[in-house]
């Protein structure tokens, strides 16, 4: 049978090896905080483009504000503040496309630059380009699917008004604007990023 100093020896190092382990223990949600994103964004008027007719381009300002492009490629939006001065612009923010709870350095995309500026946007695609990149998913640059980017939805959308998409886009007026680059799994980022995701309870 144990004496009272054995018991009061036992109590001590077990609430001693519980406190070690739960500050060696990993918390997932210990380096992020909640946000609210701006999910309702205003879309930039365009410029006269002689290369398309006005219905096609005020038919894709009426597609890209519907479809909210402008939630994830404005910057700040993504974290509630978005910057009216760089709608569609792209954003210094990334979208974490691997689980951050799991993994602590996840795969990020940040958001491009939509605008027509040919440094830092899309000036220098064509139209195909862009539809191809609307439909698959595939980036002119990287030649890989975007994983965060909904182009699924956008698979089957009409030819008409991908192409209206398309045309609105290279008639923005461009803005200079240069995004993190996009980081693989396992590296680590130098920028923010969020992560959206769906859970469902165990029980």
């Amino acid at each position: 049978m144990k004496n009272r100093s054995d018991v009061v020896l036992s109590a001590v190092l077990s609430a001693t090896l519980v406190l070690a382990a739960c500050e060696t223990a990993y918390n997932p949600l210990e380096d992020y905080e909640q946000l609210n994103p701006a999910t309702d964004m205003p879309v930039p008027t365009p410029v006269d483009n002689t290369n398309f007719t006005a219905e096609q381009v005020a038919r894709g300002q009426y597609l890209v504000a519907l479809l909210g492009c402008g939630s994830c490629h404005t910057n700040g939006a993504l974290v509630g503040t978005p910057n009216m001065e760089q709608l569609l612009a792209g954003s210094d923010t990334g979208i974490a496309w691997s689980n951050p709870l799991v993994d602590r350095n996840p795969g990020i995309v940040y958001p491009a630059n939509l605008t027509p500026d040919i440094e830092t946007g899309m000036g220098s695609w064509s139209t195909p380009e862009i539809i191809a990149m609307i439909q698959t998913g595939v980036s002119k640059h990287s030649g890989q699917t975007l994983p965060v980017m909904p182009w699924p939805s956008y698979a089957n959308i009409h030819a008409e008004d991908a192409t209206a998409i398309a045309a609105y886009l290279k008639s923005l007026p461009p803005v200079r604007h240069q995004v993190p680059a996009n980081v693989q799994r396992g590296q680590r980022s130098t920028a923010p990023f969020i992560h959206f995701g769906v859970y469902q309870s165990k029980e």
